[in-house]
């Protein structure tokens, strides 16, 4: 197995200056121009994922964009930064939420398929949002978390066109065939989804 590469701290990345640009997010000419009102992206930062995690495409013409599957990591965000970029691994998200301070880090642009929700169908037309913890300690699932996977989803939702809806905004678990059970009985799901809700919109 590869030795996973060195990647820089959050606050490297932070006082870099390493937002996440129209490139990283794989918005480019592929993604539509948005019809209506669109919340704003919260701060992002580039940590690309190992090349053999993923599959390059060009969605949304390739493929609809319809679904945000919500994941919990089982490990802390630096374990699992480095299970995404280990090519041995054969799996990676788009966003990672930190649960201490809400950071989060995008590792597969949204054009392309992330191999997180283990069913090839899901992985073409979802968005995938880990988040830092685990399923049975809800004291990683922080103010701070919340809010910013919120903001996150309702960003992902107005740029495709996603209700903002529990029936679209899913848990791993949720999703046909899964075998996974995150993001757990003790993720709150009526709190999320309010929050997401509640986002605001800007006019693009």
């Amino acid at each position: 197995m590869a030795a996973p590469r060195p990647t820089p701290s959050r606050r490297t990345l932070l006082r870099s200056g390493g937002y996440l640009g129209a490139a990283a997010l794989g918005l480019g000419a592929a993604a539509p121009a948005p019809a209506r009102a669109a919340a704003p992206y919260p701060p992002t930062h580039w940590i690309p994922a190992s090349t053999s995690n993923y599959t390059v495409s060009s969605r949304p013409t390739a493929h609809p964009v319809d679904h945000v599957v919500i994941h919990v990591t089982q490990e802390t965000f630096p374990d699992a930064m480095k299970i995404f970029q280990n090519p041995a691994k054969k799996v990676s998200a788009h966003y990672m939420v930190a649960s201490a301070d809400g950071y989060i880090g995008q590792f597969v642009r949204e054009k392309d398929i992330a191999w997180h929700a283990g069913n090839w169908d899901y992985n073409t037309r979802a968005i995938g949002i880990e988040h830092e913890g685990w399923v049975d300690r809800p004291e990683y699932f922080t103010d701070a978390l919340y809010a910013a996977s919120a903001a996150l989803t309702a960003a992902v939702c107005d740029r495709y066109g996603i209700p903002r809806t529990r029936g679209r905004v899913i848990g791993h678990s949720e999703v046909p065939g899964a075998t996974h059970t995150d993001p757990g009985p003790l993720w709150d799901w009526d709190r999320y989804l309010r929050l997401v809700k509640a986002q605001p919109s800007v006019r693009r």
